[in-house]
């Protein structure tokens, strides 16, 4: 039982972490730096936590709010960069800041001794949960309630003036800048946004995990940031929670017994996905193939007008 308890909390916090790209992808960016943001929750809130003693709640506000604060103020020079340019320039972000927590050696005298971030060592000893008596099953509840409010909160924003302006330079930033709209604002507030969120799910995990070091933010925990949103659609928030189900709960977890060649098939699901689904799992209403819908015309019904030549 503790297994699949410890396995939804691992979905809940990716989830957390899926959520956070879409808000970016939303805007049609392609970050690679939900990975750096997730790592500043992580080692924020612990030290919070840990180092002074701060309530678990307050830590975890306050750790989105820095990721926040940090992904905005990497928003503003990101918008000088655009495509390929952009994925490798918050690559560099992200590794600078897993480069920065390997290097970080910062300890305080507790009554349970020396605790801190220790270099390449990592940073362990975050045992609030442990030390508050939480179960297992509280903090499961804790997780997906988090991701039941961000969920809830970004299906209104969706449906605001915000959600229309994320989804007008999305889909085409030409137009949308002909239409008056401004494309600084809806950048940087999807890369805040999307920051705050990771910054949240960073601070869930080093609690989740008692110990975080720099090898577990690597350029792999960004890919799967951008696959979850990408695999379940941009247009459904729900196949974000598909595609995190599927990709941790299944072909990690499930397939554990073929050791590497998960990542083959993870490379192989997304391209069987771009083929068959191009706008993601959940990304448009399903048809069935060779069935054509009532609203549209017939190939019959459409006038040809043949022109003859001279």
């Amino acid at each position: 039982m503790d297994f699949y308890i410890g396995l939804l909390q691992v979905i809940g916090v990716h989830s957390l972490l899926g959520l956070s790209a879409w808000c970016v992808l939303h805007t049609g960016q392609v970050s690679l730096a939900q990975g750096g943001f997730f790592a500043i929750g992580a080692y924020g809130a612990g030290m919070l936590t840990t180092m002074l003693g701060w309530p678990l709640g307050w830590a975890l506000l306050m750790a989105a709010v820095l990721a926040g604060g940090i992904a905005v103020a990497v928003g503003f020079p990101a918008l000088r960069v655009k495509g390929l340019m952009l994925v490798v320039a918050t690559t560099a972000f992200a590794e600078i800041v897993r480069l920065v927590f390997f290097n970080l050696s910062w300890k305080v005298q507790t009554p349970e001794g020396l605790i801190g971030p220790d270099g390449g060592l990592g940073f362990g000893g975050i045992r609030y949960f442990q030390a508050n008596a939480w179960s297992n099953l509280h903090v499961l509840w804790l997780i997906w309630g988090l991701v039941a409010v961000v969920m809830a909160l970004l299906w209104s924003l969706d449906r605001t003036r915000i959600g229309t302006l994320w989804r007008a330079v999305g889909e085409d930033e030409v137009a949308a800048q002909s239409a008056g709209i401004n494309l600084t604002a809806a950048k940087v507030s999807a890369f805040g946004i999307g920051g705050a969120i990771a910054g949240l799910a960073g601070g869930l995990f080093s609690h989740n995990t008692t110990h975080i070091e720099h090898g577990n933010f690597t350029i792999l925990l960004a890919t799967f940031a951008i696959a979850y949103p990408i695999l379940g659609g941009l247009k459904s928030l729900a196949g974000t929670l598909v595609a995190v189900v599927f990709i941790q709960g299944v072909l990690i977890e499930g397939l554990r017994f073929l050791g590497d060649w998960r990542s083959l098939l993870f490379g192989a699901l997304i391209l069987l996905v771009m083929l068959v689904r191009p706008t993601g799992v959940l990304g448009a209403p399903l048809r069935l193939p060779f069935v054509g819908r009532r609203d549209e015309p017939t190939s019959s019904a459409i006038p040809v007008e043949r022109t003859h030549h001279a």
